[in-house]
């Protein structure tokens, strides 16, 4: 049965009605104003003025960071190596298979109560290699999210493991919920040896790779291979159509123009860069220059609404400026992540119109102020987005939170487990780090 959500508010980004309904199954079918209704026996939801907007975009995160929450190890990071190698390599290389499974369970669950239905990750962990992207997928799939999957290649785990675990998943999960992206950790991580033989399995398969997060990647690539890290990738023709570049902080002219070439994309991730102390990426420049730009949060929270206010504020600071960046330009982020993600899944995303995926949020928002679709994104901005929790979720038309709470009672008991099996990882990074 067609479901039909009655007397809302309706924002896409671009378009408010201020008392609308929204008919759809797995994709919307008819958006209108109630006076336009006409109920020809569909299940109902009522709004009851709630606000209906669609379901936001993480273009990068790390599920695998889910238990280093509380986490507490040796650590007084001089540099951004210090923090891999005393945090987060310590972290993934003790991570197996059942930790992999709850991690994806705990992080799912809540990036759906806040309003996430679709992520891409970028996944490590050392212990089993081989199945760890399907036991990944098989927590998503429990909560029901849409997700895109990658295993870090590098030379910290055995390389052909890592090389057909990616090349498997890939070549056999593909549909409008689940896409394979094939994962390389970074540069600084991956000898020419490595590159090589990636190059020559890799075809035009798109890839996910950290790029220049800090100095020191780009660093590396110099004193070790002569070239900056875009142009080494490039010129082992790894850089293919719909790449994600993660971070780019420190990026040139030239590495830009290449990224530009080839069809990629740049995922920034302002929090995670803040938090690390490695600068802020030049944002306004890639746009300039017609890279799309998509937001990640890089693992360091659930939540995307959290994300744009970190972005717009440390997009202030970075450009000295209070009106160089502008919610327009975040904006431009945001439909950037939509349609990448859209074209990644083979869905439309992003917007509450007929052939759009039925991905969907309720929220309670009453506003003293008038809204508009001139003014729509600075009420979400300025009135929502600091503390975004809908009372209800939808992806491909399937109700997953509702109350502001996830319908899965088996997901919601498992989850009681993750603090015994992160209890486990703890002690094992203890006893043998």
């Amino acid at each position: 049965m067609k479901q039909a959500i009655i007397n809302a508010q309706i924002y896409d980004f671009e378009t408010y009605i201020p008392n609308g309904y929204v008919l759809f199954n797995q994709t919307i079918e008819q958006v209108g104003a109630m006076a336009d209704f006409n109920d020809d026996n569909y299940q109902i939801i009522d709004a009851k003025g709630k606000l209906v907007m669609p379901g936001l975009v993480c273009g990068h995160t790390h599920i695998y960071s889910t238990f280093a929450r509380g986490l507490s190890v040796p650590f007084n990071p001089k540099n951004f190596q210090d923090i891999l190698d005393q945090m987060w390599w310590k972290l993934d290389r003790h991570l197996d298979q059942e930790a992999v499974y709850y991690s994806g369970l705990v992080a799912a669950s809540s990036f759906a109560m806040h309003g996430v239905t679709s992520i891409i990750d970028h996944h490590a962990s050392g212990k089993q290699i081989r199945g760890t992207l399907a036991k990944l997928k098989m927590a998503i799939d429990e909560v029901g999210l849409r997700a895109a999957y990658a295993f870090e290649t590098s030379d910290r785990f055995p390389l052909q493991e890592a090389i057909d675990e990616n090349l498997e998943f890939i070549d056999t999960h593909s549909d409008g919920k689940t896409k394979g992206l094939f994962g390389l950790h970074a540069s600084l991580s991956l000898s020419d040896h490595s590159l090589s033989k990636i190059k020559a399995v890799i075809g035009k398969r798109p890839i996910h790779i950290h790029v220049a997060e800090s100095e020191l990647d780009q660093q590396d690539s110099l004193a070790k291979y002569g070239r900056r890290v875009v142009k080494r990738l490039d010129d082992f023709g790894l850089i293919n159509q719909g790449s994600i570049l993660v971070h780019c902080v420190h990026v040139n002219d030239e590495e830009l123009d290449i990224i530009k070439k080839r069809g990629a994309v740049i995922a920034v991730n302002i929090t995670s860069n803040m938090n690390n102390a490695v600068g802020l990426p030049n944002i306004l420049k890639c746009i300039e220059k017609g890279i799309p730009v998509i937001i990640g949060n890089d693992g360091i929270a659930r939540s995307m609404s959290g994300e744009y206010l970190m972005l717009y504020f440390g997009m202030h600071h970075h450009y000295q400026s209070p009106t160089k960046f502008q919610l327009s330009h975040l904006l431009t982020l945001i439909n950037a992540t939509y349609d990448y993600a859209g074209h990644l899944f083979g869905v439309k995303l992003g917007k509450i119109r007929p052939g759009y995926a039925a991905d969907l949020l309720l929220v309670d928002y009453t506003s003293a102020t008038p809204i508009s679709s001139d003014n729509g994104l600075a009420h979400l901005f300025f009135g929502l987005f600091d503390a975004l929790m809908p009372q209800e979720v939808y992806i491909n038309g399937t109700r997953i939170v509702a109350a502001g709470k996830l319908l899965s009672d088996s997901v919601i008991e498992k989850t009681k487990h993750a603090p015994t099996i992160a209890n486990r990882v703890w002690n094992d990074i203890h006893a043998k780090e």
